[in-house]
């Protein structure tokens, strides 16, 4: 109960959306209408990659929100947002007139960003618990939604990145950082990360090499219609 009401208490609406987070229409499809993916998924070790002390150092946050062009009053979405990271230098980035979801799909982990979030009157941030198949995020909102560290950690790819797709505004992207490495090693090897994407209709649209973030970094745009579950063609594992 601590959790939900937390929750409640920091969930404002996003200008313009009358409905509850979450309400795409899409709920009556389920993850085995979708294929699964032809890889392993790499398990939840820690909510953190690095100290955030270090990531500062060499300036990471700033570097990736620039490259991903996040502006003022702009509403972006955090997935997997764990500790906080790159949640509360989005709330500064898009300031006062933005809005930021912080999204994870474990409860303590919501409950202790909860803390934080209030702790530093973060007044432009909301929570959200989403699922393995399923980020729960309401339709047409998102300028832009980031994955850091975190997408090879997604047990249904295909159904995940298919349920996404509608919360993008019109110009909307989809911004990942990972490692150009194997998915045992918490990395999404560059090319599955791509054939994956297009897979559920996606087009990328630049790659960046950012090593000192760990990897990579990938924007990914809607092109054409979202295929049928069932039209959707699995990628090889490199």
């Amino acid at each position: 109960m601590k959790l939900a009401a937390l929750a409640l208490a920091l969930l404002p609406l996003l200008g313009g959306c009358e409905a509850p987070w979450g309400d795409d229409g899409d709920r009556a499809t389920s993850a085995r209408d979708f294929p699964p993916a032809d890889r392993p998924v790499a398990p939840t070790v820690s909510t953190k990659w690095s100290t955030e002390e270090a990531r500062d150092r060499v300036n990471e946050a700033e570097d990736v929100m620039d490259s991903a062009d996040v502006r003022p009053g702009m509403t972006v979405a955090d997935i997997g947002a764990g500790d906080g990271y790159y949640t509360v230098r989005l709330a500064q980035r898009v300031g006062a007139n933005g809005r930021v979801l912080a999204q994870d799909i474990m409860p303590e982990v919501i409950e202790r960003l909860a803390d934080r979030v209030a702790r530093e009157r973060l007044d432009n941030v909301s929570l959200k618990l989403g699922a393995v198949d399923d980020p729960r995020l309401p339709a047409a909102s998102f300028d832009r939604v980031f994955m850091v560290h975190m997408y090879h950690e997604i047990g249904e790819p295909y159904a995940f990145l298919w349920r996404l797709r509608p919360a993008l505004r019109k110009g909307g992207q989809v911004i990942v950082v990972d490692g150009d490495r194997p998915i045992a090693q918490h990395g999404t090897p560059f090319r599955l990360l791509v054939c994956e994407f297009q897979a559920v209709g996606y087009k990328l649209v630049s790659y960046d090499d950012k090593q000192h973030a760990g990897g990579y970094l990938a924007r990914f745009v809607p092109k054409g219609k979202r295929p049928e579950p069932e039209a959707i063609k699995v990628c090889d594992n490199p």
